[in-house]
C-alpha cells in the first residue's frame, strides 16, 4: 500500500468515525432530553461525544480547506472548479440547517420555559424569605446573648472563669460555649453534654471575622438533621484594650422551627434543582443542538470538499496529462474513470496520445536518418578539396568544410552562426571574395557562376565559384549554397601544357630543314674537299664540319623540347 492510499485510508476512518459519534450523540439526547436527571447525569457525555466528533470534523475540514488553498495559490488544474463546487455545495447546505436551527432553538426554550409554575416559584421564595426572618431574629438574640457573656465574663477574675463560663452559658440556654485564648489555645469550655471530651475548634472563617473585630453568626447542620445556630465574640478583661480571646457559643435550634426550617430547605432545595437545571438546560440543549448543526455544517462541506474532489479529479488528470504532452510525454496515459462523457474524453485523450507517440517515434526515426544523412555529408564535405559554404536568408554562416577555409585562408568552421559580412571585415582575401557574391546576391539572382581573382600576401589566386539559392515556401530565398574551388595551379598547368605545345611545334619545325642542311654540308664536304688546294680545302673542312656540329646540338636542343 503506497502512502497516498494509506492517507486516503486514515481520512476514510476519521470520518467515519466523526459522523459515527455525531449519530450516538444525537441518540443519547433523544434519550435523555424527558428525563432530567438522566440528562444531568449523561449531558457532559454527550457534549464530550459531539465535541470530539467536531474536532474530528474540523480537523478534517482545516485540512481540506488548505489543501484547497493550497491548490488555488498554486494553480493546480482543476482548483477553481473545486473551489466553486465546494461554494454552491455549502450554500445549499448552510440555509436549510439555519432555518432548523431557528426553529428547533425557539421550541427548546419555549418548551423548557413551561415545566415551571410562576406562583411556585414566588411561594417558595416568600417561605425562604420567612424562615431566613425568624432564623435572623434568632442569630441576632444568640449573638446577643453571646456578647453579653463576653462582657459579664470579663468583669470577673481569671480564677472564676472556668465557673462563670459555665453559668452563663446555661442562663443563655447554649448547649456549648468555649473560650479560645491566643493561637486559638482553649481556655475554658463548658457543655451541656457529658460524653463531649473535647471542645469544638474554632472555625478558620470565625476566627479571621473575629480578628477583624466583626462579631462571627452562622447556622449549622449537624449529622442528625438537626440545626444549631453557632456564634464568635472577641473576649476582652476589663481594664485592658485588647481582646485576650473569643468566645465560640452554640445554640440549639427548636424542634418546630427546625422542621420548618427542613421542610422550607428541602422543597427550595427541589425547586432550586429545577431551577438550577432550567437555565443550564436550555443551555446545554441550545449548544448541543449548535454542535450537532456545527457537526452537519461540517459533515455537509466535507462532503462538498469529498464530493467536489471526486467531480474534479477526472479534470485534474486531464489537464495533468495534458501539460504533460504539451512538455512532450507523449507517453502519458489516465486512468478511465467511469463510462461517461468524461470517459470517453478520457479515452479519446489517451488515443491522441498514442497516435502523438507514434508520430513522434516515427519522426524521431526520420530525424535519426537525416541526421545520419548529414554526419555522412559533412564527412564527405570534410574529404573534399572544394570549398562549400552554406548561408542562412540573412548570410550567417550554417555550414562551412575545412577547405573552404584553406582557400580563403580563413577559419570558417569556428565562425559558424556568424554573419560572412562581418567576418569579411578582418579577412581581406574573404573580402574580396563576398565583394564579388554580393553583386549577385544584391541583384536577386538564385543561381551564378564566375570565376574570382583575390590578390593578397599569398599571391595570386583564380576561384572557379558557382552559388545556389535555396527553395523556400515564401518569395525570399530560405539560404544559399556557395561552391568554390582554386584553379590556380590548375591554370597554370594548362598555361604551361599550351607553351610546351608551341614549344614542341617549332621545335618540329625547326627540326625539318636541319637535315638537309647537315647532308648538304657533308655532300659539299665530300665532292668538293679533295678537288680544293689545301688553303680552300682547309676552310671548307672547318666550315662543313662547324655546321654539322651545330646540326647536331640544335637537334638535341629540338629533341628535348619535343
Amino acid at each position: 500500500m503506497d502512502a497516498r492510499t494509506l492517507k486516503r485510508a486514515v481520512i476514510t476512518v476519521f470520518a467515519m468515525l466523526g459522523v459515527g459519534l455525531a449519530l450516538v450523540a444525537l441518540f443519547l439526547l433523544s434519550r435523555t432530553a424527558q428525563n432530567s436527571d438522566d440528562f444531568d447525569r449523561l449531558h457532559i457525555v454527550i457534549l464530550s461525544i459531539n465535541v470530539v466528533g467536531v474536532l474530528v470534523l474540523f480537523a478534517l475540514l482545516v485540512g481540506n480547506l488548505a489543501r484547497m488553498l493550497r491548490e488555488y495559490r498554486t494553480n493546480v488544474p482543476g482548483a477553481k472548479l473545486k473551489a466553486r463546487i465546494v461554494g454552491m455545495f455549502v450554500g445549499l447546505a448552510v440555509l436549510p440547517l439555519l432555518v432548523v436551527f431557528y426553529f428547533s432553538y425557539e421550541f427548546i426554550n419555549r418548551g423548557i420555559d413551561s415545566w415551571f409554575n410562576v406562583e411556585v416559584e414566588d411561594g417558595l421564595d416568600n417561605a425562604l424569605e420567612l424562615s431566613q426572618a425568624v432564623l435572623d431574629i434568632q442569630k441576632r438574640e444568640y449573638l446577643y446573648a453571646t456578647q453579653q457573656v463576653s462582657r459579664r465574663l470579663g468583669e470577673v477574675s481569671e480564677r472564676q472563669i472556668v465557673f462563670e463560663l459555665s453559668m452563663l452559658r446555661r442562663e443563655s440556654g447554649a448547649s456549648e460555649m468555649t473560650l479560645f485564648g491566643p493561637n486559638a489555645r482553649v481556655i475554658a469550655t463548658s457543655s451541656n453534654s457529658s460524653a463531649a471530651a473535647l471542645p469544638r475548634p474554632l472555625s478558620e472563617e470565625a476566627m479571621l471575622q473575629t480578628q477583624q473585630n466583626r462579631p462571627y453568626v452562622n447556622l449549622d447542620l449537624l449529622d442528625n438533621g438537626s440545626y444549631e445556630i453557632r456564634t464568635a465574640v472577641l473576649f476582652t478583661i476589663r481594664g485592658r484594650a485588647e481582646p485576650v480571646g473569643v468566645i465560640q457559643a452554640y445554640f440549639p435550634v427548636t424542634e418546630r422551627l427546625g422542621r420548618m426550617i427542613s421542610s422550607v430547605e428541602n422543597s427550595l432545595s427541589e425547586y432550586q434543582q429545577m431551577v438550577f437545571l432550567r437555565e443550564p438546560l436550555k443551555s446545554t440543549l441550545t449548544l448541543t443542538l449548535a454542535v450537532v448543526l456545527m457537526l452537519s455544517l461540517l459533515a455537509a462541506i466535507y462532503g462538498a470538499f469529498v464530493l467536489s474532489r471526486r467531480l474534479v479529479a477526472p479534470i485534474q488528470d486531464l489537464v495533468a496529462g495534458t501539460r504533460a504532452v504539451a512538455k512532450g510525454d507523449f507517453d502519458t496515459r489516465l486512468p478511465t474513470p467511469s463510462r461517461d462523457e468524461i470517459g470517453f474524453l478520457i479515452s479519446s485523450f489517451n488515443d491522441m496520445t498514442q497516435r502523438l507517440a507514434t508520430a513522434r517515434r516515427e519522426a524521431s526515426l526520420s530525424q535519426a536518418l537525416v541526421e545520419a544523412e548529414r554526419a555522412n555529408l559533412e564527412v564527405i564535405l570534410a574529404r573534399l578539396s572544394t570549398g562549400v559554404v552554406a548561408l542562412d536568408s540573412d548570410l550567417r554562416i550554417r555550414t562551412a568544410n575545412q577547405a573552404s577555409g584553406a582557400i580563403l585562408n580563413v577559419d570558417l568552421e569556428n565562425r559558424i552562426g556568424e554573419s560572412l559580412v562581418d567576418v569579411a571585415r578582418s579577412e581581406p582575401l574573404l573580402e574580396q571574395f563576398v565583394d564579388v557574391a554580393m553583386v549577385h546576391l544584391d541583384a536577386d539572382e538564385t543561381e551564378w557562376r564566375e570565376q574570382i581573382v583575390l590578390r593578397g600576401d599569398v599571391g595570386r589566386r583564380v576561384l572557379t565559384c558557382a552559388c545556389t539559392a535555396l527553395p523556400s515556401d515564401e518569395n525570399t530565398p530560405a539560404g544559399y549554397v556557395i561552391v568554390f574551388d582554386d584553379i590556380t595551379a590548375l591554370l597554370q598547368a594548362q598555361r604551361d601544357a599550351a607553351w610546351g605545345e608551341v614549344a614542341r611545334r617549332l621545335a618540329h619545325e625547326i627540326k625539318n630543314p636541319l637535315t638537309p642542311i647537315q647532308l648538304s654540308a657533308e655532300r659539299m664536304r665530300r665532292k668538293y674537299l679533295d678537288a680544293m688546294n689545301p688553303d680552300d680545302a682547309q676552310v671548307l673542312d672547318r666550315a662543313t664540319h662547324t655546321i654539322v656540329q651545330q646540326v647536331e646540338a640544335m637537334k638535341e636542343m629540338v629533341n628535348a623540347f619535343s
